[in-house]
């Protein structure tokens, strides 16, 4: 008897299956295990990740790695993906500025213009101009409330602080104006230029300054600054409150990057500009047939990401016959928050953008240097013995219930991989760029979110919003009733549903407008290249000549997307649910125990 071990690398986890394999070719299952992967999928940092699937699967029956007697290794090929915005002006601020902001807690009500006036400055006022009055946080809220109260001669219209404490001056104050806080670098605010404020009243948003031709009324704007202000505007639709001002005789200009071409080289050569969308683009990879490659126009948007891309794999693959390239992408149309530069608060405002998910391949990928590294440190036969959607294939029909023919869709970090197996035996596969790492991708970018483990924790749980200490409305609208109160720190706050308890979402976003995106990210990515990759492998590329697709992969223990899929196929009959690997692993593990039953077939052959 033998312990034969399957061992499949991930972009996301290393996947391990050992099996007992007599030598009339029968197997037992033993034990399986997972694991992050180290670095990047199909690379030499893979060695540490695979080693410790293997001694995790291992002790679970009490035995160690040197018992193995072969480990076998699927091929891997690296996915990596990448952002491209598809118009994007970066205005660039010196001596001048017109800038935003947005507290969260403003103070007051209504629109004010004026001159800014340093607070230290007041005694130079001028009787008959309006001031808006700035105030460093090395000013109390007290020190500030006394010197306004104390110069009511002055005309104070508007007051910007940087404390946290618009409130509690307004509390102070003896005249009603609008006030803002939390100006970060209250120190770049030059004295005596033109300045604008609004706060609108509670549960509404400001109206003049998030309309450029109402920043233009109330500063007095020409025609040309106005449109440079529109980034400025854009960035302060639906906020409470903001400032914005404007020096004289500034020094203002705008480094336009274009958004450039892609071209695809394959059975036909296909140019498409990135400004056409995701759907004109994917319509042209469609259009070029079989991809050898993919380049970008250089100096543009795409062609700098792209070949980022491929320096990227560069740096991985040194070989001198390394021949690198890009054989699919998948774009998605999506927002991005673009940061304003030279704003005082690190404004950002929503531009149109496309994500891009791009496959890489090299002439020859690390994989045999893999190997030959694992034989050294476990000693025993290390082998490269397959291609994914095979393995994965194989694995999917220990599923209950399943027979052939079989189409499986295996989702995992980085790829979509599509496969049917007919009656014979024989298997059509393809290999798609896009997953659900360019899922938890676009959830960071639309949301704006500064930690990407966050937007990866917000696609794969459920949303609620904590209404008192002890009920929790879920985001499908169900109210939740608790028996021990709820952490305080959790109140009035959207949290994530996790198997280890509640957690926080610390920006403020509303719940409505999380579930939204990260439904849509699962839809752009995951539908669209279900249906890509089973039309590249169904009979005569028709949808409806399958009958039945098992779902396996990382994704496919996701809590929605199985369901998104049924309905999508509803329309072809499709039968399509999650995998259960060998009865007892769910839709993961599929590959690894495919590269060990396919040891079995090599026996017999």
């Amino acid at each position: 008897m033998s312990y034969i071990a399957g061992v499949d690398i991930g972009n996301s986890t290393t996947e391990v299956c050992v099996g007992e394999v007599t030598d009339r070719g029968n197997v037992t299952f033993l034990t399986s295990a997972s694991c992050p992967t180290t670095g990047t999928k199909g690379t030499i940092e893979n060695v540490y990740s695979v080693k410790n699937a293997l001694k995790l699967a291992m002790s679970r029956i009490g035995r160690e790695t040197s018992d193995i007697d072969l480990v076998r290794l699927n091929e891997a090929a690296p996915v990596i993906g990448d952002t491209a915005m598809e118009t994007l002006t970066e205005t660039v601020i010196t001596d001048s500025s017109m800038i935003g902001h947005n507290p969260s807690t403003p103070a007051g009500a209504g629109q004010a213009v004026g001159e800014i006036l340093l607070i230290e400055n007041i005694s130079r006022a001028v009787p008959g101009t309006a001031y808006i009055l700035a105030a460093s946080s090395e000013h109390s809220y007290e020190e500030v409330a006394a010197v306004i109260n104390q110069h009511e001669e002055v005309e104070i219209v508007g007051i910007i602080l940087q404390a946290d404490e618009a409130v509690l001056v307004e509390n102070r104050i003896h005249k009603q104006v609008p006030i803002i806080d939390e100006v970060r670098r209250i120190d770049r605010l030059p004295d005596g230029v033109p300045a604008a404020i609004e706060v609108a009243l509670p549960g509404q948003t400001i109206r003049m300054l998030s309309n450029p031709y109402g920043i233009a009324t109330l500063l007095g704007l020409t025609a040309e600054e106005t449109r440079t202000i529109t980034p400025i505007a854009k960035s302060l639709i639906g906020k409470r409150s903001a400032v914005v001002l404007k020096t004289p005789g500034g020094n203002i200009h705008e480094n336009v990057l274009p958004a450039g071409e892609i071209y695809f080289y394959g059975d036909k050569n296909v140019t498409i500009s990135l400004d056409e969308g995701a759907d004109k683009i994917m319509a042209a990879a469609e259009d070029a047939g079989d991809i050898r490659d993919i380049s970008g126009q250089p100096d543009t948007n795409v062609g700098n990401m792209l070949s980022r891309i491929r320096t990227g794999m560069s740096e991985l693959d040194k070989s001198a016959e390394a021949d690198i390239r890009i054989t699919d992408i998948l774009a998605v149309d999506t927002l991005a928050p673009v940061l304003i530069s030279g704003a005082l608060a690190g404004e950002t405002c929503l531009e149109k953008a496309v994500g891009i998910a791009a496959m890489v391949k090299t002439q020859k990928l690390p994989m045999q240097e893999i190997a030959a590294h694992l034989t050294t440190d476990l000693g025993t036969d290390v082998k490269v013995a397959g291609v994914e959607a095979v393995m994965a294939s194989l694995g999917a029909l220990t599923t209950p219930g399943t027979k052939l023919p079989l189409a499986i869709l295996d989702m995992g970090g980085g790829s979509t991989d599509a496969a049917i197996i007919d009656e014979s035996g024989h298997v059509n596969l393809t290999h798609q760029a896009g997953a659900g790492e360019l899922v938890s991708m676009l959830i960071q970018t639309e949301l704006g979110l500064s930690d990407r483990h966050i937007a990866e924790e917000i696609k794969k749980y459920p949303l609620a919003k904590v209404e008192s200490l002890f009920h929790m409305r879920m985001e499908n609208g169900q109210m939740t009733f608790v028996d021990e109160s709820i952490d305080p720190r959790f109140f009035g706050r959207v949290v994530l549903l996790t198997e280890n308890g509640l957690v926080r979402i610390e920006e403020e976003i509303p719940m409505e407008k999380i579930v939204q995106v990260r439904r849509e990210a699962k839809r752009k990515v995951f539908v669209t290249n279900a249906f890509r990759a089973l039309k590249k492998v169904a009979p005569d590329h028709n949808l409806r000549n399958i009958s039945t697709v098992v779902l396996v992969g990382g994704s496919a223990e996701d809590f929605e997307i199985p369901e998104m899929l049924m309905e999508a196929f509803t329309d072809y009959r499709i039968v399509c649910g999650r995998g259960n690997i060998r009865g007892t692993e769910g839709p993961r593990n599929a590959v690894a125990t495919g590269l060990v039953l396919s040891y079995i077939g090599e026996m017999e052959g």
